[in-house]
């Protein structure tokens, strides 16, 4: 079993708070670029949390 892990509010406040706003920003400037809709970059981030998803398949290879 994983063990919780939660940031510090220096983090939270510092590293984590800029990479939620890069995030953003990014995303806004992928619709402007691109005249995308919101669900394609929601499918893009789906793809990208997809690599930080822990699966069982994962622990058992």
């Amino acid at each position: 079993m994983n063990k919780p892990y939660s940031f510090s509010m220096n983090q939270m406040n510092g590293i984590v708070e800029d990479t939620y706003t890069k995030i953003i920003n990014e995303c806004e400037n992928l619709k402007k670029n691109t005249n995308c809709p919101n669900e394609q970059v929601v499918a893009l981030l789906s793809v990208i949390a997809s690599n930080y998803a822990t699966t069982k398949e994962k622990y058992e290879n």
